[in-house]
């Protein structure tokens, strides 16, 4: 519920994510499973709501970068498998994955000797996912020395390898030459090893081409409502679940000639309305963004003027004088936009909304 307190809140929308799972899942074959990629707080739209609504879409599996986030997913009650696609690198850490029941990856002989270890002195199994580094030079094993690496893990006694996986690095980009490169690479680094889950598809490999699916594929922006480059849009119709949202504090008027916030970055030419909004910097609106977009009042835009600053910002509302004090501004309802003018990607804007804004859940309100 929306409480009379909130200055500024992010609206997060289910059934959008249950509706982009759903709709992803149509480019893969029977026997192609979906892991819904929810770290980092599910891009910032919280990751236990996500994840649920991400498995009524029809999410088997789910992604994480860290175990503290696996960690949440399970003590909500959340039982399909999770991976966690970062480094597994102390004893405690092991621990808790086998107590958590959470699937670490496998980057290095050190990370497998780690959770052997571990795992046999607890006299337990623990299911793990071997990453080969087949060209993004992050995480994983070589894909020159996969395929012995591979075969090595498989002997310890206490590990089950139960997946393989490795990562695309130009898959958003027009010329998918590398793609095919780190293709070929997994597919001579799996050759003749008997693994259940074989994995290699981001979003944009997903929409690519169905050769690179295998039976696993991971899923991050997609679910949130985007695609990962503009050439994906004719392909696909996702919406995005996030919208953020701010009210209207302060409203004066400004003579012709007035300088409006930090630097007089913008200077009135008329007589203007000015609005204050309860949202700023500290909140993830980008202060590179200052006088370059718009928000909207009731399907009608309002420009945002001045310097952008740590906890409000202004807009012109000259052309509504119906708006008054504690009418609410759409701030953002689609990350793109933001991202082409700050050159950056719509990851980056959606996990930038900081937690002093309340998530909002709002499924059920729109109409796809």
């Amino acid at each position: 519920m929306l409480q009379p307190n909130h200055r500024a809140w992010v609206e997060i929308n289910l059934d959008a994510i249950t509706h982009n799972v759903c709709t992803l899942k149509q480019f893969l074959q029977a026997g192609t499973e979906f892991m819904a990629v929810v770290k980092a707080d599910a891009y910032g739209h919280g990751a236990v709501a996500v994840a649920k609504a991400a498995i009524a879409g029809g999410a088997s599996w789910l992604g994480v970068a860290t175990i503290e986030e696996g960690i949440e997913l399970r003590q909500q009650g959340i039982t399909v498998p999770i991976l966690v696609l970062g480094a597994t690198t102390t004893a405690e850490e092991v621990y808790a994955l086998l107590e958590y029941r959470l699937q670490p990856t496998v980057s290095d002989w050190g990370e497998a000797q780690l959770c052997e270890r571990v795992a046999h002195h607890l006299g337990l199994c623990l299911p793990v996912h071997v990453k080969i580094d087949t060209g993004m030079s992050r995480l994983g094993m070589p894909w020159q020395r996969g395929a012995a690496f591979l075969e090595a893990v498989q002997k310890c006694s206490a590990l089950e390898v139960v997946g393989v996986y490795s990562h695309l690095a130009t898959a958003d980009e027009l010329d998918s030459e590398f793609v095919q490169v780190q293709n070929d690479r997994f597919r001579q680094s799996v050759a003749g090893c008997d693994i259940p889950y074989r994995h290699l598809c981001n979003t944009a490999g997903l929409l690519l081409a169905p050769s690179l699916h295998y039976n696993l594929v991971r899923v991050g922006l997609g679910i949130y409502g985007y695609v990962p480059a503009p050439h994906f849009r004719s392909l696909v119709q996702l919406h995005p679940a996030m919208t953020v949202k701010a009210r209207i504090s302060h409203i004066k008027i400004l003579p012709p000639g007035t300088g409006v916030s930090y630097g007089h970055r913008f200077c009135t030419t008329r007589e203007t309305r000015v609005g204050v909004v309860t949202i700023g910097y500290a909140d993830g609106v980008n202060r590179g963004l200052s006088n370059q977009v718009q928000f909207s009042y009731q399907d009608k835009l309002v420009s945002q003027i001045g310097t952008i600053t740590m906890d409000q910002c202004m807009v012109d509302l000259t052309d509504l004088p119906q708006v008054r004090v504690g009418d609410i501004l759409t701030v953002m309802a689609d990350a793109t936009d933001w991202a082409t003018k700050l050159h950056t990607i719509p990851w980056e804007i959606l996990c930038g909304f900081k937690h002093r804004l309340p998530r909002l859940i709002c499924d059920g309100n729109k109409t796809f």
